[in-house]
Order: C-alpha cells, then sequence, then structure tokens
C-alpha cells in the first residue's frame, strides 16, 4: 500500500474521512483508499482499551489522523459539527463517510443532511462484509475477547498487535521453565486468557514466538504478558516490543508442579511453530 506523508498539516487537508478508525480493519481501508494525496482522518475518539491506540492509527493508515475526542463533539448539532470541520480544514473539499454515518446530537443528522449542510463532495462508501458478515471494531473485540484470533485477523487484514514496554518478570521462567520477555502493555485491547502462537518484534527484527496473557495461577497468581523467542537466545532487552497474535493454542490453566508446566510449554511450543509455519 502507498504511504502518505502521516505529519500534513490542516491547512494542506483537502479531503477527510470521518469516524473512529479503531483497529484500521478492512472495512476502514475502504474509506481511506478514497482519501487521496491530500487526505486525513477525522478520528473520534473515546476512553476506552483500543485495537489501535492514539498516533498508532496514522503509522497503521498511512495517512495524517487528528484526533477529537467524543465529548467534545457530541452535543453538536449537525450544523455545528459541518461548520468545525469547515474551520478546522479550511481547504475541506471532500468527506468520506461509511454507509452507516450519523452525526449531530443524539446521532440525530445522516447522511442525507451532511450533503445538504456541506458544499463539496460527500462520497459515500458501501457496507463491506467478510463472507457475509460486515466488519465492525465491535466484532473484532469481540473475537479477540473469545481468543478468536484468526477470526480477529481476517477482519483485520493483517495480524492483531500490542506494545508494551520490557518489565522484570517473577524470574522462574529462566531458571525453572524458559525464559521470556514480561511486557507491561497499556491502552490496547488485551486478548482473552491463554496461550498464543505469536510474532515478537523487537527493535526491527520480528522473531517467531510463543506468547502468554493471564493470571499465573500455576505461581504467583499475578497477571502477565509474556512471550518466549523461539529458536533464539535474546539479550537483554529494554524498551519497547511488539507482539503479533497468530493463533490461540489453549485456555490458562493451572499445574501442580513447574516440570508438569514445563512438559506442557514444550508441547506448546511443538503446536506454534506448526500453526507459524502453516501463516507464513
Amino acid at each position: 500500500m502507498l504511504k502518505h506523508s502521516t505529519i500534513l498539516k490542516k491547512d494542506s487537508v483537502e479531503t477527510i474521512a470521518i469516524g473512529s478508525f479503531d483497529g484500521i480493519h478492512l472495512g476502514h481501508r475502504q474509506l481511506i483508499d478514497k482519501l487521496g494525496q491530500h487526505g486525513a482522518l477525522f478520528v473520534i475518539d473515546k476512553d476506552q482499551a483500543n485495537l489501535t491506540p492514539g498516533i498508532k492509527r496514522s503509522e497503521v493508515a498511512g495517512y495524517p489522523c487528528m484526533f477529537y475526542h467524543f465529548l467534545k463533539v457530541k452535543n453538536l448539532s449537525g450544523a455545528e459539527f459541518v461548520a468545525l470541520l469547515k474551520k478546522e480544514f479550511i481547504h475541506l473539499k471532500k468527506i468520506v463517510v461509511g454507509y452507516d454515518f450519523h452525526f449531530g446530537h443524539r446521532r440525530s443528522c445522516n447522511i442525507s443532511d451532511l450533503k445538504a449542510l456541506f458544499d463539496g463532495v460527500v462520497e459515500v462508501v458501501d457496507e463491506f462484509t467478510f463472507e457475509g458478515v460486515s466488519i465492525h471494531s465491535s466484532t473484532i473485540r469481540d473475537f479477540l475477547k473469545e481468543g478468536k484470533i484468526i477470526e480477529a485477523n481476517r477482519f483485520l487484514g493483517r495480524e492483531y498487535a500490542i506494545s508494551g514496554d520490557i518489565i522484570k518478570g517473577q524470574g522462574l521462567g529462566k531458571t525453572e521453565l524458559v525464559p521470556t520477555l514480561n511486557l507491561r502493555v497499556l491502552e490496547y485491547l488485551i486478548p482473552k486468557e491463554g496461550v498464543y502462537a505469536s510474532r515478537t518484534r523487537i527493535g526491527k527484527i520480528t522473531y517467531d514466538s510463543i506468547s502468554f496473557i493471564g493470571k499465573r495461577v500455576s505461581t504467583d497468581g499475578e497477571f502477565s504478558v509474556e512471550t518466549h523467542i523461539l529458536g533464539e537466545e535474546i539479550e537483554v532487552v529494554s524498551g519497547s516490543v511488539e507482539l503479533f497474535f497468530v493463533s490461540y493454542l489453549r485456555e490458562n490453566k493451572k499445574f501442580e508442579s513447574l516440570s508438569a508446566l514445563k512438559a506442557q510449554i514444550s508441547e506448546d511450543i511443538v503446536l506454534a511453530r506448526e500453526k507459524l509455519s502453516a501463516t507464513v
């Protein structure tokens, strides 16, 4: 996909696409593809754990994102909302919206109202479906909460990813089990507890990995997000690491001994390698 500048100034913007754009999924791509050279995303943001937090949306979308909190626009009338758009983007010529777009106080205005209020072009993108199912961020959220990673990735058009900073773990991995990188993850929606085939990006290198999310019920009971790099000995790592989810392997469960847990991890690694080799 052609990447555009993600630092475009507001007075250079000629086309905007309006939405939450959380996840930048295949449905969002239909809007983004209409933006052209001087386009930007008008992102109506809410306080919630995101599929794609903050400025990360610009990186994934390949376009600049202009963020406006929902609380600042929810009480505007339709006319006031359009007036805001024209004030913010003085050279605005085109607005791109989805087929179900509503705006104004209590979502009282629809696409017909937008066309009446805006003196430029309004382009409406039809519903986008995958195997007969309409693609929405809410559906992807449900998939992730249920551990349906393959389905979530199909709707996203990419592997779901989270980022986190390396933190100190409990120390058992390297000495008793397998060495892991422990992550502190903020803002992102965390998938269902369990074990996953994954990929881990450290700097510019991406490694095959197996990852765990959940309470460490077999040891200290603390919640953790941790990943084991397959077939590589990684030196001390600091800073941010990106974790890509490929396939859900199994539920989180309690083991009566560390040796039993280690045996299960060995089985998990074999299965993870199979899943990862099948999705290269």
